[in-house]
């Protein structure tokens, strides 16, 4: 039998119904994208190479890599789009996301920590795309994250050291903001359970090399490869993060990344 991957990708560009033989009507209504996707005749009627590259190079090639699961390879993709308020394929990338194991609370939570990363109305674009998915396949309020929940626990000699530099190289300019950062993200926000501190990093570093923010990303990478994201891992969302936001902000990236590798072997 076809994985669940290969059928909503499939039914995504227009070949679902060979598929959906092979499976429960009810499977194949939870993952089809909405009405009025964009078919592989579509694309091709418009660009018969980008129908090519679609096919062999993003579903065929770059989604078999083994050197991210596809798991995270959905974490790292939901990220991007929504740092980048890329609509259309968020209804599709969501059930994509559900079916390679990221669980509802997950995403949910996803979405909530990139309004922070990303900005409110991204998330909130992605909450409207969500709520459809959601609906679909039953996902109730009590599988979502409570507003408050027992805190991982906190590396206290590590969030003092960050506070005591932010604070004093920027306290004088924005006292708010620095004051936000510490209590709301990393007093709150990066200790909620709902997400492992791999996949929080994970999906930060994603949104700051989608959005070209590499000014933050040495923190942010040092922190998921001491939050458990190897190197292998790390360079593989380059590769796979250049399909969903362009070559440009994943070269950017990459003297930042190198920087960062060359600097933790020493």
């Amino acid at each position: 039998m076809k994985t669940s991957m290969a059928l909503l990708l499939a039914s995504a560009w227009g070949e679902g119904l060979a598929l959906a033989r092979e499976m429960n009507v009810s499977d194949l209504e939870k993952m089809i994208p909405p009405a009025g996707s964009i078919t592989y005749d579509v694309v091709r009627s418009v660009s018969p190479v980008l129908e090519h590259y679609s096919r062999e190079s993003l579903l065929g090639g770059l989604w078999k890599r083994p050197e991210l699961s596809p798991r995270d390879r959905s974490v790292v993709t939901i990220a991007a789009i929504i740092a980048r308020l890329q609509t259309y394929e968020m209804p599709m990338h969501f059930a994509l996301a559900l079916d390679n194991g990221v669980k509802p609370a997950e995403l949910s939570e996803i979405i909530a920590h990139l309004a922070f990363y990303a900005g409110w109305g991204n998330a909130m674009a992605a909450v409207a795309a969500a709520k459809d998915v959601f609906q679909r396949r039953n996902i109730a309020i009590d599988q979502l994250p409570p507003v408050k929940d027992k805190p991982l626990p906190l590396d206290e000699a590590a969030e003092r050291q960050r506070a005591t530099q932010v604070a004093g190289n920027f306290g004088a300019v924005s006292p708010g903001l620095v004051r936000n950062t510490t209590e709301l993200l990393f007093l709150d926000l990066w200790l909620r359970p709902a997400l492992a501190p791999r996949d929080r990093s994970l999906v930060t570093v994603s949104a700051l090399i989608a959005n070209g923010q590499t000014a933050q990303m040495p923190f942010h990478l040092n922190r998921a490869m001491d939050n458990g994201l190897t190197q292998e891992q790390a360079a593989e969302v380059l590769t796979h993060i250049a399909f969903y936001a362009g070559w440009p902000c994943a070269m950017s990236a990459l003297p930042v990344a190198k920087d960062v590798f060359e600097k933790r072997q020493k």
